[in-house]
């Protein structure tokens, strides 16, 4: 058969040639066949479905920011005093932020940027370098080092998000019932662990719930903001731009500080970009544009209103909101509510992991899928415990939302900085737009990003230093990995031998052959892999057919199936297989096997042995790579999930051979 073709040199991006995009337009990739598992012009019930589903899980993490974000904002730590200004100001601030970070930015220009319908950082960077020409090596440096301290920074999102939610939340006994606020770290850690206690059994049953308890939560937050406006219309004066000009202008320069604070009402907007390719497009900006917004905006509103009636309401506006009898249900629904937030931003953290595993950014993990009918649904137990352990040991060192607040807006707007720099070298790289619009449009996001990015870094002492240590460390992590990985690959392939000269030495010394078929696993897709000449070696003979498997991961989120076997007969009875997986897809050997029945292999499942190689790895070789990051290297694949599990291999029919190689 045919050698598998260059994927990279598939030029299949989105274009737009020349213009800038405006809200109506969509990129061609929205019509794409191939797109994977989302409805490529959704309609009716099912549209109706989707934007449900995007409300519950896109929308779970901005949707819980007003029990914290204004709040915040007139902390003893700025020393704010809540003037009609300075309300009015720190109003215009956040509506504002929402409507060009949210809406303008992600809705209208980020979410065009899919990878065949996928979305998120490492989506994106794959997208880069898919068509991004070999030789440019520094630009593809530059690429792969934003894109991965940009998922970095999301993982420490993903520590940080579940508490905070869920304190916010919480600190709601303080008003309901202030001889119970003791109980609030205690309470917040017990539900964070049973959170992450219940992962292992898939977010299936309650996933069905996502969409009407954020629906109900905004509903809720449209009706109290809603009630306080009607008591204060005047209000809504705030929603014009001018009054955030104003404050900046007398508060210079602790103005700018509070944008650290003020950027906590935009915290998920990432995820907007990460769960493209559960919902699509159409789903997530009609859930913003029909329920989000609205209710965010009265509700910021309303707890304004309150604030400039009852001055001592910005202890806790949000909660001060409600009716005293609504209180203890609006603790329920706020739980509910910030329960659902965190369970997106770690299942969000399942489907990064599983992409930068495809990528071959981090080890093999144990990737379980906990649905038969979403294949995005899946429990990784190796993540799942690092989030815990991570999520409970910031409960009980911070104790509380506002200490957690600047951890938070620095990993939110680091990843905002870095998808904005990616979003621009597609623009002119992917999209040919002119230099022109390109700088305009990314000089106007950077202004905004760069802003948020330098009010939370005067932060970094305060707790700032927590996500940047937690994305350093994933950094370090993914990068140790990916450059092991390719010295390992270089050592094994010098040791591998011509094709050509190991089937003439076989049919020279007539090496006795066996009834079955052999397959052995290879990294490399050139001539005869280690694990094949110790087999030779060791044992002197070989099975009738045998098949030289290499598993190959794209750049794209799904592979077609016509694409993904590729068979080269090599005579003898040797046969090449190049097995393709998009970085969204779990490789399985034994339906490659199935597939390449067709080209004639026979591969009797009862009659087929698999064959890996287990490498010793010394780090006292003469490779280019730091000592400590060889040693680091070597614990991570000591530690990695094995080739048997990851390929879905038959345990009882592999057979392992090890060997020692200095790196």
């Amino acid at each position: 058969m045919t050698a598998p073709p260059d994927r990279r040199g598939t030029d299949d991006f989105p274009r737009n040639e020349g213009a800038l995009p405006h809200a109506a337009s969509t990129a061609e990739s929205d019509s794409d066949p191939t797109r994977p598992r989302t409805d490529q012009h959704p309609t009716g019930r099912r549209l109706a479905v989707l934007t449900l589903g995007a409300l519950g899980v896109v929308y779970g993490d901005i949707g819980t920011s007003p029990l914290y974000a204004l709040r915040e904002c007139f902390s003893e730590l700025y020393g704010l005093a809540p003037t009609r200004a300075n309300v009015y100001g720190v109003l215009s601030l956040i509506v504002w932020s929402i409507l060009l970070v949210v809406a303008v930015k992600y809705l209208v220009f980020i979410l065009r940027a899919d990878n065949k319908g996928e979305g998120g950082i490492l989506a994106l960077m794959a997208l880069l370098l898919h068509g991004m020409p070999g030789d440019r090596v520094r630009r593809r440096a530059v690429v792969v080092a934003l894109g991965l301290f940009g998922a970095a920074l999301l993982y420490g999102d993903g520590i940080i998000t579940p508490p905070v939610s869920v304190f916010g939340a919480m600190e709601g006994l303080a008003v309901a019932a202030p001889h119970f606020e003791r109980l609030i770290v205690p309470v917040t850690f017990g539900i964070l662990f049973t959170l992450f206690a219940f992962q292992k059994r898939g977010t299936a049953g309650i996933g069905a719930v996502f969409g009407p308890v954020i629906l109900l939560w905004f509903a809720t937050l449209a009706i109290l903001g809603a009630r306080e406006i009607a008591r204060s219309p005047g209000i809504l004066l705030a929603l014009n731009p001018w009054y955030g000009v104003e404050f900046f202008a007398t508060h210079q320069p602790r103005a700018f500080v509070i944008l650290g604070s003020v950027v906590l009402a935009i915290t998920g907007a990432e995820a907007l970009y990460a769960d493209l390719g559960h919902f699509g497009k159409r789903p997530i900006r009609l859930a913003f544009f029909l329920f989000v917004l609205p209710a965010l905006l009265l509700n910021y509103l309303g707890q304004g209103a309150l604030i400039l009636r009852v001055p001592e309401a910005a202890r806790n506006p949000f909660y001060l909101l409600a009716p005293h009898w609504f209180l203890y249900p609006l603790l329920g629904i706020a739980n509910a509510a910030a329960i659902v937030a965190s369970q997106a931003l770690i299942s969000g953290a399942f489907s990064l992991t599983r992409q930068a595993v495809q990528l071959g950014y981090i080890p093999r993990v144990t990737i379980v899928h906990t649905s038969k009918e979403q294949p995005g649904q899946i429990y990784i137990p190796e993540i799942n415990a690092a989030l815990m352990v991570g999520c409970l040991v910031l409960v009980v060192t911070f104790r509380s939302a506002g200490a957690l607040a600047a951890a938070y807006g620095v990993a939110v707007t680091g990843t905002m900085v870095i998808t904005t720099i990616l979003f621009a070298i597609v623009a002119r790289g992917s999209w040919g737009w002119p230099l022109r619009n390109v700088v305009l449009v990314t000089a106007a996001f950077l202004s905004v990003d760069l802003a948020f990015f330098g009010a939370n870094a005067v932060k970094i002492a305060a707790g700032g230093w927590v996500p940047l240590a937690l994305a350093g460390a994933f950094f370090t992590l993914m990068t140790t990995w990916k450059k092991g990985r390719e010295l390992l690959a270089g050592i094994l392939r010098q040791g591998t031998m011509p094709m050509e000269l190991l089937l003439d030495d076989l049919e020279r010394r007539r090496v006795p052959r066996v009834a079955g078929t052999a397959v052995f696993m290879t990294s490399t897709a050139g001539g005869a892999p280690l694990v094949l000449l110790h087999h030779l070696k060791h044992n002197r003979v070989l099975h009738q057919e045998v098949i030289l498997l290499s598993v190959h991961s794209a750049d794209v989120p799904e592979v077609d199936t016509a694409d993904r076997v590729h068979v080269e007969p090599l005579g003898q009875g040797f046969y090449r297989i190049v097995a393709v997986f998009g970085f969204m897809e779990t490789p399985n050997v034994p339906a490659v096997l199935t597939r390449a029945r067709e080209a004639g292999i026979r591969a009797v499942p009862a009659e087929t042995s698999y064959f890996l190689g287990r490498e010793r790895l010394l780090p006292y070789g003469a490779s280019a790579m730091a000592r400590w990051r060889k040693k680091l290297f070597v614990f991570m694949s000591r530690n990695a999930r094995s080739a048997t599990e990851f390929f879905g291999l038959p345990p009882n029919r592999v057979v392992e051979l090890g060997t020692q190689l200095e790196f």
